[in-house]
């Protein structure tokens, strides 16, 4: 978590130091930010829009996904792999979003360093920076880092360390994969975390709600309960009462589109599996 508000000066500065030379290492944390309060309906999605300016740095193994765990602050699984393919990033709050910008996709590019291609890569929100360098502060993986300099420059543009890069938001692509939802460990009848995943366009997500298929007195009512953000990219419910499944869950992204998985969690649903939608924003 983040630098404590009454953390000497020094002590922070000699933190900010620490991370940089570490590789901009942003950590991993999983916050109970609450529900919806923090999200700001006018910041709904733009892509395409003016290239803004950034720094990056870059943290991890020179060819990883960034985390150790290729995890992250968003809660993401296996981020080494497909569709993620190790281009993750760290974002500090503008990008972050008290985790309501996981998943988010932005192309970037790099011009001034003589290493830079120059070329605009994609690079997905999966974790939170701590400890920004600028406005707008990429923590990329050593891979997503590497990934912006010349053919055989790649080490050369990690020696660097701090470059200057510029940023657009773009919609999100994920060929092949509906939305996924994956349930958290602990889970049970009184208690229900979700990540939500792939989603197509924005990418992230800002409200979830649960729908169950019968109540303790009879059949449904059609009735969404609205999910309470866990931390990243995770949802939770606690009832008071065993809850009925199979669950149909509702999302809404930062454009304010919602999408309904119905059944998606069957009623023999278990904690820590994956159960893949048939729905998606595309």
């Amino acid at each position: 978590m983040g630098a404590p508000t009454s953390l000497p000066a020094a002590a922070a500065a000699a933190l900010l130091l620490l991370s940089l030379l570490a590789g901009g290492h942003c950590r991993e944390a999983q916050l109970d930010v609450g529900g919806a309060e923090n999200y700001n309906a006018s910041d709904a999605a733009v892509y395409w829009g003016p290239w803004q300016k950034a720094r990056a740095t870059w943290y991890g193994q020179p060819n990883g996904a960034g985390p150790d765990d290729n995890g992250g602050a968003c809660g993401f699984k296996h981020t080494n792999q497909y569709p993620f393919m190790s281009m993750g990033s760290c974002g500090n709050q503008p990008l972050f979003k008290d985790g309501k910008g996981c998943g988010s996709c932005y192309k970037i590019r790099c011009t001034k360093d003589k290493s830079c291609s120059g070329r605009a890569e994609t690079v997905i929100i999966t974790d939170m920076n701590y400890y920004p360098v600028s406005k707008y502060h990429f923590d990329l993986s050593g891979t997503a880092f590497g990934r912006l300099a010349k053919p055989g420059l790649n080490d050369k543009l990690r020696h660097s360390g701090i470059i200057d890069i510029e940023f657009t938001r773009v919609p999100c692509e994920f060929p092949g994969l509906k939305i996924g939802f994956h349930v958290e460990e602990y889970s049970n009848p009184v208690y229900f975390a979700v990540l939500v995943e792939y989603e197509d366009g924005d990418g992230d997500v800002v409200q979830v709600d649960l729908m169950e298929s019968k109540t303790a007195h009879g059949p449904a009512t059609g009735r969404w309960t609205p999910m309470r953000e866990s931390w990243g990219n995770v949802w939770r419910l606690d009832t008071n009462h065993r809850m009925q499944a199979p669950f149909s869950i509702r999302i809404r992204n930062e454009s304010g589109k919602t999408l309904v998985a119905h059944n998606v969690i069957p009623a023999n649903w278990r904690p820590n599996t994956f159960y893949r939608s048939f729905v998606q924003y595309s």
